[in-house]
């Protein structure tokens, strides 16, 4: 059964961030807030983990996850970084977006798109999931937390709970302004391209 933390979304508790980090060391899958929706992680490394959160969702291999990453500089370890896409990624980061980048080695060719090597990175806005990864020191595995059949994604802890206790290890309840999925953004080529309108303004990529 899936624990459930209540984590205070302007001031994280410290405690509750570790037993946070624990359980995802472990190889656990948890349900957590993102600046858009939420969302289901884990960490690499764990491929029963990933195998876990594809099952939820019902979801095949050929479906990739997103790397969310802490800052710049951890995304800067996972994806190839021109000065134009530096200079965008740091106007616009954090945010509610997902960037197309060109992989770097440290990402397993299975979390790769298999025909261009290339990844799909974030860094969110929101408090909570800033602590996370910084008590982590290295990525989420991420997917959007929208079950087969709805419409939409599931943004409700208790609900969360009620539909996953059995599939998760951990539900963290916290405040989220919920705005629809990400933007994104494929920043592989020297012209920003828009895959999907999201949450995320188009405007500050020139589309």
């Amino acid at each position: 059964m899936a624990q459930y933390f209540v984590i205070n979304a302007e001031n994280p508790q410290a405690r509750l961030i570790k037993h946070a980090v624990e359980i995802l060391r472990v190889g656990g899958v948890i349900a957590y807030p993102t600046d858009s929706s939420y969302a289901l992680g884990c960490i690499l490394g764990f491929k029963d983990a990933q195998d876990r959160i594809r099952r939820i969702r019902g979801l095949g291999d050929d479906h990739l996850f997103t790397l969310v990453c802490h800052n710049l500089s951890e995304l800067s370890v996972y994806a190839q970084v021109g000065n134009s896409q530096f200079r965008l990624l740091k106007a616009n980061t954090p945010g509610a977006y997902t960037f197309i980048l060109n992989a770097t080695r440290e990402v397993p060719r299975r979390l790769q798109h298999p025909k261009r090597s290339t990844v799909g990175i974030r860094v969110p806005n929101h408090t909570v999931v800033q602590a996370l990864l910084d008590e982590l020191g290295e990525p989420l595995l991420s997917l959007t937390l929208q079950l087969p059949g709805d419409d939409e994604p599931l943004n409700e802890a208790w609900e969360i709970r009620d539909r996953l206790e059995h599939e998760v290890d951990l539900v963290i309840d916290s405040a989220i302004h919920y705005t629809g999925l990400t933007t994104v953004i494929d920043l592989t080529a020297e012209v920003p391209v828009l895959v999907r309108q999201g949450a995320g303004d188009a405007a500050p990529f020139g589309i």
